[in-house]
């Protein structure tokens, strides 16, 4: 392992930081922000570019997330052939702006053999992983007692989920609604994702609004768009 403290792996250095827009990129990236220099965010989009291939979220609207945390965005469209060619391209264009470190959200990546430990040994980087092992409920309560705000915009049907959850604001409450229900409140097991619209590294809340639910198998997607109002084309 080349980094034998992954969870302060940003501690005092730049680092780039692989963005999805949801709970826990987000949350490791705010972590991350504590003691080291963010110089940008990684998106991976699907091959077409009109989403994000980690949370299907529109382009405009991860920018608009960035912009307001104030941070540039290192974009690709890639299939799932050449994603990890695409993705190292991503990161040399991160060491060239003065990254050392990659941050991720991952809590449960193993500790040796896992793709970003790969990946960024191959791009002559460390790993930072903030959430690193945390237990998941309290990953979670951390996040919104730090005054987060995020929507979930996609539910697994198999999983426990209901459409009903699309749409929902991660409380307090609502975790605990989880948990009776059997669900992982951090959604680990692929049962959720969300989209954060506000926080305490945002300059200013995210505005959009809510678009027709779209079914997909097993699961469902609440589709958000830019408020127009605030973010006229």
């Amino acid at each position: 392992m080349q980094n034998t403290d992954w969870k302060n792996g940003a501690h005092g250095r730049k680092f780039i930081a692989s963005f999805s827009g949801g709970k826990d990129s987000v949350l490791a990236l705010y972590k991350a922000m504590q003691s080291g220099e963010a110089v940008g965010l990684i998106v991976m989009l699907e091959e077409e570019g009109t989403r994000s291939r980690s949370h299907g979220m529109p382009p405009e609207l991860i920018y608009a997330q960035a912009e307001s945390i104030g941070l540039p965005v290192y974009t690709a469209a890639a299939s799932w052939t050449d994603y990890e060619q695409a993705f190292m391209g991503l990161l040399a264009q991160g060491k060239n702006q003065g990254a050392e470190v990659l941050v991720t959200g991952d809590l449960d990546m193993p500790a040796h053999g896992c793709w970003h430990d790969k990946v960024t040994k191959n791009a002559g980087l460390k790993l930072g992983m903030p959430l690193w092992e945390m237990d998941h409920k309290e990953a979670v309560e951390e996040f919104i007692n730090l005054g987060f705000t995020t929507i979930v915009v996609t539910v697994n049907l198999s999983l426990g989920m209901r459409e009903e959850d699309l749409g929902r604001i991660l409380t307090h409450e609502y975790i605990k609604e989880l948990e009776e229900r059997g669900i992982d409140p951090c959604g680990e097991g692929g049962e959720f994702h969300t989209t954060v619209i506000d926080g305490p590294i945002f300059k200013h809340p995210i505005s959009v609004r809510k678009c027709e639910t779209v079914q997909q198998g097993e699961y469902v997607f609440l589709p958000l768009k830019l408020n127009s109002e605030v973010y006229p084309k």
